[in-house]
């Protein structure tokens, strides 16, 4: 008789690595190629050997740019996904959940104490309001007897509304309403050598999520379970929260807000790949950068040599993307 077949054990894990290691090389070709787009036309032969002058502009513009579409599509991605596992709710994100505005303020009152600060004191305190506007969410969260989805995401678009609306009050009375368009609407225009480096940062907080992923899932089961599996429920919270809040508030600001992405990207990857957290999280981060610089290039070329914010194509793509995903979302609870 013969045996049945099997799949083997080494083939099932080695296939979901396989197919990370050729995303992030589909990735790196992308974003290689992307360094040639601007207005400053670069073709592979000159990125191959560049002259002088294009030697300089890939090193103070191109390349750090790249690097900073690659790292914020991937945080906010990542954030995304960590804060619907920490929250059971796959409609919260930094971008509705009141993170980012929080932020915003955050910046804001760095401006309005320290004057001219360096990106480096912006960052401390946007991270610090970015904490205590999650953590106040979160306290409105457990409040909430509704917890459908849906409504609870029109709750984070409310409280992040009246954020924003005490952010721009504040700003209208000194005269800064201006400059609220620089953190709240993202283009990576103004990213140089020099003017980016903090977003490195994430690289830690990515890798510190990546090392809790499995607490994370565990604590998305809820308290009781978490309890019972030993995970202490609440540090693991704030862990992750923090997680969230020093991404979102980085990403901030360094680049700006960039409305839908940590809520669209992670929801499509959970869709196709379930809701392991260690699991979907590189894959999250790939998905995230990649959909980043997709928007990037779009912005860049669609009415060269003028430039659209990211910010502008990702809410136009994540909008809908939104709208399909609460459509979907009804139709499995009428089920």
């Amino acid at each position: 008789m013969t045996a049945p077949a099997t799949t083997s054990p080494t083939r099932a894990t080695r296939s979901p690595a396989l197919a990370l290691l050729g995303g992030a090389g589909l990735l790196a070709v992308a974003a290689y190629l992307s360094l040639g787009v601007g207005v400053a036309e670069l073709g592979i032969r000159d990125l191959l050997a560049p002259t002088r002058e294009q030697w300089q502009i890939l090193t103070i513009s191109r390349i750090p740019r790249t690097v900073a579409v690659l790292l914020a599509g991937a945080s906010l991605s990542v954030a995304g996904l960590v804060m619907q596992r920490i929250t059971q709710n796959r409609f919260v994100s930094p971008s509705t959940s009141g993170t980012v505005e929080a932020a915003v303020l955050g910046i804001l009152v760095a401006t309005l104490v320290f004057g001219q600060a360096s990106l480096l004191v912006k960052m401390v305190i946007a991270i610090i309001t970015s904490i205590a506007g999650t953590m106040i969410f979160l306290q409105l969260l457990e409040k909430i007897r509704q917890r459908d989805p849906i409504v609870v995401a029109l709750v984070g678009l409310m409280y992040g509304g009246v954020i924003g609306a005490v952010t721009t009050f504040i700003a209208y009375q000194r005269d800064l309403v201006q400059y609220l368009d620089v953190w709240t609407t993202g283009s990576f225009s103004g990213i140089l050598q020099g003017r980016y480096e903090p977003i490195y940062v994430v690289l830690a907080v990515g890798v510190l999520g990546y090392l809790w992923a499995d607490r994370f899932t565990v604590v998305g089961m809820g308290r009781s379970m978490a309890t019972n599996l030993g995970v202490n429920y609440r540090r693991t919270l704030y862990m992750g929260l923090v997680v969230v809040s020093v991404m979102a508030a980085v990403v901030v600001v360094v680049v700006g807000a960039i409305p839908f992405l940590g809520l669209i990207v992670p929801n499509v990857v959970t869709l196709l790949l379930g809701d392991n957290l260690r699991r979907v999280l590189p894959a999250t981060a790939l998905a995230g950068a990649g959909f980043v610089l997709l928007c990037d290039v779009i912005g860049r070329t669609i009415v060269h040599p003028y430039e659209i914010p990211v910010a502008t194509i990702a809410g136009a793509i994540g909008a809908v993307v939104f709208v399909a995903l609460i459509l979907r979302a009804g139709k499995v609870g009428n089920r």
